[in-house]
């Protein structure tokens, strides 16, 4: 029987685990896994060694939880070594954690498997060398990944984004428009101010504002907010009284839905960037940060773009309003434009589409299942010439 343990850090690497795990079990039936995660792969039939609930933390909790890590990195090591002894681990994305705990294993004669890569491309391309030193394979979600890994050595593969087989599309404009009392004759623009209390406090005003100013000039438009769910109403409500004027309706766990259905979006820079190129709706990218943490960003950065659109590109084809241009003006401009310049807006489809292409069709959990077990069983194939 071989024996796979995985290490996830937070929500979203629990989630994209689980789906590898639903794969591997079809590839490898009598497979057993053990996990370092979170419901997501306890759902799935995993014996989670430790939940990961109080891992992905921010500010002065991260802090406090430096000696938690520590701790559960050496509990897990010790566990791996001396009790489990996996055939293979497989690290999730957390790149902080992950890598630490990669060069561990591998001086304990573990052998490690990645997927979803630190973004060295953004920044702390040094990272490199150690990927290169700890990882037998470096599974990549982004096609431009795959060149600078190889470039640096690493024996990496591009597995497929997670987000191309795990999005619904076939989402019904005129159902979504009568299940949230929405008018059908109005134009949407979804309005995504991050799923971060910090995100929501520094950008939601001027979101709001920049709505302000479209509707002042063109009414036949409603706007939506995409609520995260960890996001509580109150957050919501505090900005929201000081637009008495402005009809807004908010949205709860419909997320890819308004980012299908909308005609616009200003959204927050992250992952939804990418969620709105895969359904091709025209959008306008803004952020704003604590001073420290945005001079921060622009010291350590190697890359001109923020948005994965831009960056999979390789231009700018979605406007970025950052930091100093995060003004409700010019996002409520391109807005505009993007509303009523039917050629914009065909320009920027035609290009967010030419990014989806790009992406391609392959199902990154399978990939991954599929590179563990060929792995696995070369390297059964191997022992068994060796006896």
């Amino acid at each position: 029987m071989k024996k796979i343990f995985i290490v996830t850090g937070e929500h979203s690497g629990d989630i994209h685990a689980s789906y590898v795990v639903r794969e591997l079990k079809k590839l490898i039936p009598d497979v057993e896994i053990e996990a370092v995660g979170g419901k997501n792969l306890e759902a799935e039939g995993v014996k989670l060694f430790s939940d990961h609930s109080n891992m992905g933390v921010v500010g002065t909790d991260a802090i406090k939880a430096i000696f938690s890590h520590i701790m559960l990195g050496n509990n897990v090591v010790h566990y791996l070594k001396d009790q489990y002894k996996p055939d293979l681990v497989l690290l999730i994305d957390y790149g902080g954690f992950n890598l630490r705990l990669a060069k561990v294993l591998n001086e304990n004669g573990i052998k490690v498997y990645y997927y979803i890569s630190p973004q060295i491309w953004a920044s702390r391309k040094g990272r490199l060398s150690k990927i290169k030193k700890y990882i037998s394979k470096m599974m990549l979600i982004l096609p431009f990944e795959e060149k600078i890994h190889k470039a640096a050595g690493v024996n990496a593969e591009y597995v497929g984004h997670p987000l191309v087989s795990q999005l619904q599309f076939d989402f019904n404009r005129e159902d979504f428009i009568n299940k949230n009392n929405l008018d059908l004759n109005k134009k949407i623009v979804g309005i995504f101010p991050g799923s971060r209390k910090m995100e929501i406090n520094y950008l939601l005003d001027i979101f709001l504002n920049a709505a302000a100013k479209v509707h002042s000039e063109c009414k036949n438009i409603q706007f939506c907010i995409g609520q995260a769910a960890n996001i509580n109403d109150d957050l919501f409500q505090s900005h929201l009284k000081k637009y008495p004027d402005l009809d807004i309706k908010i949205i709860k766990n419909q997320n890819h839905a308004l980012l299908s259905c909308s005609d616009v979006l200003m959204l927050a820079s992250g992952t939804i960037t990418l969620e709105a190129t895969l359904y091709k709706t025209p959008m306008v990218v803004s952020y704003k940060a604590p001073i420290i943490a945005y001079s921060l960003y622009r010291l350590l950065r190697y890359i001109e773009f923020v948005s994965l659109p831009n960056i999979i590109a390789g231009k700018k084809i979605v406007q970025e309003l950052l930091q100093f241009n995060a003004k409700p003006d010019l996002i409520a401009e391109e807005v505009l434009g993007l509303l009523n310049n039917n050629q914009k807006r065909n320009n920027m489809t035609a290009e967010l589409s030419k990014v989806k292409d790009q992406l391609g069709n392959k199902v990154s959990s399978y990939e991954v299942a599929r590179n563990i077990k060929e792995f696995l069983f070369m390297s059964s194939n191997i022992l068994e010439k060796q006896k």
